[in-house]
């Protein structure tokens, strides 16, 4: 079987590749001669990995999954969210976005926060989608050096560290996007 993973992060293309059986292979989507911005227009999370996995299946014709994450922090009614990636504008600046974020929730003492992952896959004409989420809290201040985005003033529940502390394995084994490739890994094994 080949998939289409709808990323042009080859490490991350490699990391789910090592995940699956051997008879599903990815293909990025380079292999199948996409260079085009994938559009991200709808309003949710689930919406946005959705339309990414249309596309290439109604463009390509190849079956496909896509991933989207955003932020969703209580206080400030679930802001970021779907617009985590350009929270700060269209520069997409992860210095920019955490600089905001910190400066929105200076007047707040309630910092809980979820990361949420949604993963669409399209297989065999069928859509299917799985969650992963990991429940925590906006700190002060940037921690750590690891990791992107959000990662250094993100503390998952019951952890004294921010993800940008922890290593990439730890990180993965309690983080929203491992819990939803786990969960399309299974649904995979089991065609």
């Amino acid at each position: 079987m080949k998939i289409v993973f709808a990323t042009n992060n080859l490490n991350k293309l490699k990391e789910i590749q090592s995940l699956l059986p051997a008879h599903i292979q990815l293909l990025s989507l380079e292999a199948i001669g996409c260079q085009e911005d994938i559009p991200e227009t709808q309003p949710t999370i689930e919406g946005n990995a959705i339309q990414k996995a249309n596309y290439v299946k109604e463009k390509y014709g190849f079956d496909c999954f896509a991933d989207d994450t955003g932020l969703e922090v209580g206080a400030l009614n679930n802001e970021p969210g779907v617009y985590s990636a350009r929270y700060a504008g269209a520069q997409r600046n992860d210095h920019d976005n955490i600089n905001l974020l910190l400066h929105n929730l200076k007047q707040h003492s309630n910092r809980r926060a979820q990361f949420k992952t949604v993963i669409a896959l399209s297989l065999n004409n069928n859509m299917k989608t799985f969650t992963g989420i990991c429940e925590g809290e906006i700190t002060l201040e940037r921690l750590g050096n690891n990791g992107f985005g959000y990662d250094p003033v993100f503390k998952p529940l019951g952890y004294d560290q921010t993800f940008a502390e922890m290593l990439l394995e730890d990180k993965n084994k309690i983080g929203h996007r491992g819990t939803a490739v786990r969960l399309l890994v299974d649904y995979l094994n089991a065609k």
